[in-house]
């Protein structure tokens, strides 16, 4: 039997594993312990719905008003799945909020993993009361990025893609780019300069910034880049998805009450 949580819920689908709590949005913390569950290893539509729907469950068994936010590791529009990275690729051309809001029987948002990430630091990490545009970007086995301009996400930003010398951005300035190539902070942050100048350009956020594993050691890269906006560590960690979803499910709850 599962606990009765009043809170939100954010789930997390990653490709080893796939996270979920009920998140307290007045703190911006979980409200419960995480559960994580294998991502299966056929990991189909239907086959993570079951996962997803093991975890909500685990949380909340009685009050189907109680909104939940899903991250996916795919570029996500109204719903729809248009690609997948780390999971099986019969997610591309899902419905996957039809899918999950039938599994659950209750409101559900499907939001890209990175944007989820860029609205938890936005709304209780390192973004927190900053106005304008924030620029988060996830530096792991590739550069995922979150765009978002007072307040409001745009989603689906991609930004790692960006060309920079004939190849993928992510190819050279990733984490996993630092690690298999062996190459040092310093080595590492000439490329992270390039990217960001880059970006810079483009788009002028007030601030930037930095997440993923490696934003434990910030103190050994950021020091190194010269920007025009500021450029910060992430504050939240692993937890920044899943409680970016919950934040944005209550959001969306919130206006199909006010439609309704």
């Amino acid at each position: 039997m599962g606990r009765v949580s009043h809170h939100p819920i954010g789930v997390d689908i990653g490709g080893s594993g796939i996270k979920g709590a009920p998140v307290d949005l007045k703190k911006g913390e979980f409200a419960d312990d995480r559960l994580r569950i294998e991502t299966p290893e056929e990991s189909t539509p239907e086959a993570v719905a079951e996962v997803v729907a093991q975890i909500v469950e685990h949380f909340d068994n009685k009050d189907h008003d109680v909104p939940v936010g899903i991250t996916v590791p795919a570029v996500v529009t109204r719903g729809l799945v248009r690609t997948a990275a780390n999971i099986d690729q019969s997610w591309i051309g899902t419905d996957a909020s039809r899918l999950f809001e039938e599994r659950l029987g209750r409101p559900v948002t499907v939001v890209n993993d990175a944007d989820a990430a860029g609205l938890g630091e936005l709304q209780y990490g390192a973004g927190r009361g900053t106005s304008g545009v924030v620029l988060l970007a996830t530096l792991g086995t590739g550069i995922g990025t979150a765009l978002i301009n007072e307040g409001a996400l745009v989603p689906n930003s991609e930004l790692g893609h960006l060309t920079i010398d004939g190849v993928d951005a992510e190819t050279r300035a990733s984490s996993h780019a630092r690690e298999s190539e062996d190459l040092s902070w310093e080595e590492w942050a000439e490329r992270l300069q390039e990217y960001f100048a880059r970006v810079e350009d483009l788009l002028w956020p007030d601030l930037i910034v930095v997440g993923g594993g490696v934003a434990k050691h910030a103190e050994h890269f950021l020091p190194l880049l010269h920007l025009r906006a500021p450029i910060v560590a992430a504050r939240l960690g692993n937890a920044a998805g899943i409680i970016g979803a919950a934040w944005l499910a209550r959001e969306h709850a919130h206006g199909r009450r006010t439609v309704e």
